[in-house]
């Protein structure tokens, strides 16, 4: 699995607290694909919680 994020973020940090892990938010969203591997189903609720819909899972 791949996480991608698409332009448009808000940073309302709501990815890193369900996956601190992956997910950074500093100006915008920055996933670490590295620490993926284990975190599948956070990611897969991150992108779901997410308001603006810019995290995309490839897997």
């Amino acid at each position: 699995m791949q996480v991608r994020i698409v332009d448009g973020c808000i940073s309302c940090n709501v990815c890193e607290s369900i996956c601190p892990e992956v997910f950074t938010v500093h100006d915008v969203c920055e996933a670490d694909n590295t620490n993926v591997l284990g975190h599948e189903p956070a990611c897969r609720e991150a992108a779901k919680a997410c308001p603006v819909s810019v995290i995309l899972i490839e897997e």
